[in-house]
Formats: structure tokens, sequence, C-alpha cells
């Protein structure tokens, strides 16, 4: 069985939306041999990234950044896990009310220099999610787990 790992940062209702979105995509009952893991980015540990086989990350954007704890969750397994994960695909979603672009760029620089490999399109959402977004946030969740199916 295949692991996909959901590392989040939910403090609002928007980006809570937003990740239940995702999982219920991940976690779709057509998509089978895949066991998918929620962890708080702030208790995400180095051996959760070792073993998992890919990676959903969720964080708002603050000030033009992501937020401090999905920068903690990189911080604290960056070294742990560099040789180790090259080339295991993820996908994220950022939330923000306006300049996500610094947020987007922090973790697309971190996710290259882990040599993760991109396997969807990002879902970045300004404002209050809408129908729309949360289908994104679903198809998410689904192309990165069915892309675990063994």
């Amino acid at each position: 069985m295949s692991t996909l790992l959901i590392v989040h940062h939910t403090p609002s209702p928007h980006l809570q939306a937003m990740f239940e979105a995702v999982v219920a995509g991940a976690t779709d009952r057509e998509i089978t041999g895949v066991d998918v893991v929620r962890r708080p980015a702030l208790a995400t540990t180095a051996s959760d990234v070792l073993d998992a086989d890919g990676y959903l990350l969720g964080t708002p954007a603050n000030l033009g950044y992501m937020s401090g704890a999905l920068k903690h969750f990189f911080d604290t397994v960056y070294y742990p896990c560099l040789d180790t994960t090259r080339n295991r695909p993820f996908g994220y979603y950022l939330h923000g009310n306006q300049g996500t672009e610094g947020a987007q760029r922090a973790i697309d620089a971190i996710t290259t220099g882990l040599g993760w490999t991109q396997a969807a399109e990002p879902v970045v959402v300004q404002g209050e999610p809408a129908k729309d977004d949360l289908a994104a946030c679903w198809e998410l969740g689904a192309t990165i787990a069915a892309g675990l199916m063994p």
C-alpha cells in the first residue's frame, strides 16, 4: 500500500473547506491501495515524510509568504529527507486574501531543492473559495492519490 501524506496548516474556515475538499478527493472510494495520512504542519516529522510515497501541502499565504508552520515543517524535514525523497510526487494548495506569489515561489524553490516532482498544478485561491475552487481542491487530492495507486 502507498501512503499519501497531507501536511497542512489550516487556521481559517476558508482553508478548512479547501482541506476537506482535498481529503475528499484523496479518499474517494475509486482510489484504492493508498493510505491517506493527515498531519498538521507543526506536528509532522521527518519520519512521516520518509514513510510517505507522495505529498500534499496546504497553507495560507501570510504577508506574501507561506505560513510559519509550513516553513517550520520544511526546516525540520529538509536535510533528513533530502536524498531519500527525491522524485516523489507532490501537489499543494494555497489560500490568501492577496499576494500569494511569494508563497508559491517559496514552495516551488524548496520542493525543487528537495527534488520532489510536481504532479499537479497548485490550487491558489484568493478570498472565499467558490464552488469551482473547492472542485479544484477535490481534483488535486484525487490526482495525487490516484498517481500513487499500485
